[in-house]
């Protein structure tokens, strides 16, 4: 193919508005925009099986419309089908057509969660033993690193509620109340779970998966949630085996 560079063909199939790349011998500019809409339809149906809520709440032609301006403004810069949607929510808190859904960015920001979750390293989890073992005096400088999979959203709306309705967790129902809602991700098994998490946890696992001290962490959430307990946070990180490694910090070292 004389003149012809892989480059142009990949960069032309993600331009719905170009010609044929210069060199292509065969089709012409209509058979080769047939070939463009079977990329951008497979491209479609990937969104379609990351983002099922998102999906479920807008409908069908909403969601493929939605994706193909998605795909024009973040054409894929890789093969992996698995990261196409990243930045889809991002897309929709900008989306005009989409704020009339207020909530629909951060439902999609779960289920964006919950594909990395799907892919994190199945790194071996602790247990209680584990914990059993910390002297106590060692406790408040101790450093819990949480496992890959484990993700927090925090969400202005109900989006969790949402989430848990349209993926059918939840029998469809009115919101009597709408506000603020924490969701935590994780894959503790083969498949993602997302659960709602109590007033101040969202901000104790998010100082902890930044290297704060336990005690650095309560303070944090003790700081943003009047009330905030210690014991169910913990129970929530030891029963549910978020935590990889524990090390300490000295604060006088």
């Amino acid at each position: 193919m004389p003149g012809f560079r892989t480059e142009s063909f990949i960069r032309a199939l993600k331009a719905p508005g170009d010609r044929a790349p210069v060199g292509l011998v065969g089709p012409s500019d209509r058979r080769f925009a047939v070939h463009r809409n079977t990329v951008a339809i497979g491209l479609i149906t990937a969104l379609e099986v990351q983002f099922p809520a998102v999906l479920d709440l807008v409908g069908s032609e909403f969601f493929r419309a939605t994706a193909r301006a998605f795909l024009v403004a973040y054409p894929p810069a890789s093969p992996r089908l698995t990261i196409v949607g990243e930045r889809f929510p991002q897309f929709l808190a900008g989306f005009e057509p989409a704020l009339q859904f207020p909530y629909l960015a951060d439902v999609a920001r779960i289920e964006a969660a919950r594909v990395r979750a799907y892919h994190a390293a199945d790194t071996p989890r602790l247990g209680i033993e584990t914990f059993s073992s910390v002297a106590a005096d060692a406790l408040e400088d101790l450093r819990i690193e949480l496992h890959p999979a484990v993700a927090i959203v925090r969400s202005a709306h109900s989006a969790f509620t949402v989430f848990s309705m349209a993926t059918g967790a939840s029998a469809p129902a009115a919101i009597s109340r709408w506000h603020a809602e924490d969701c935590l991700i994780d894959r503790p098994e083969f498949d993602p779970i997302v659960q709602l998490l109590a007033p101040g946890m969202a901000v104790f696992l998010h100082t902890l998966q930044h290297g704060a001290t336990l005690a650095d962490a309560t303070v944090a959430a003790s700081e943003s949630t009047a009330g905030f307990d210690l014991s169910e946070a913990l129970a929530t990180v030891i029963g549910g085996r978020l935590a990889v490694h524990l090390s300490t910090a000295r604060r006088d070292q």
